[in-house]
């Protein structure tokens, strides 16, 4: 495997995650909805911190002296909002104002975080 090829999970990691971060900022109302109702505290709170770790691990992922524990804080991110996400879908789909597009989508995306977590785990063990 090429150094390049052995890269390209935590590029794309550090795309996604970085992207993703700067969102928690800039829309922040999306993710506030995302933040399971039963945690203490305010919504907003919860997605600036997870903007931020977002943040820090998409750097950590770029940079390639701390990739292997960007990978690892990766993975341990993605498993870490599954929780919240299994939430948002039981309240998709259980509210009667959810469209069926919406529920069929946010039912959708649950098992996509395998995915993230495989990528993550592969960052990880590529890393220089």
């Amino acid at each position: 495997m090429t150094e390049r090829t052995s890269q390209a999970a935590a590029v794309r990691l550090a795309v996604l995650l970085g992207g993703a971060g700067v969102l928690h900022f800039t829309t922040p109302q999306f993710f506030d909805m995302q933040v399971p109702r039963a945690l203490p505290g305010n919504a907003r709170t919860y997605t600036q911190v997870s903007g931020v770790a977002e943040l820090a691990v998409a750097a950590s992922l770029a940079v390639p002296r701390t990739r292997r524990i960007g990978g690892a804080l990766a993975a341990a991110l993605f498993v870490a909002v599954f929780p919240a996400n299994i939430d948002m879908a039981r309240r998709y789909v259980t509210s009667p104002k959810t469209s069926p597009v919406a529920k069929a989508a946010v039912l959708a995306r649950l098992p996509l975080q395998i995915p993230l977590v495989t990528e993550a785990l592969k960052a990880r063990r590529n890393a220089p």
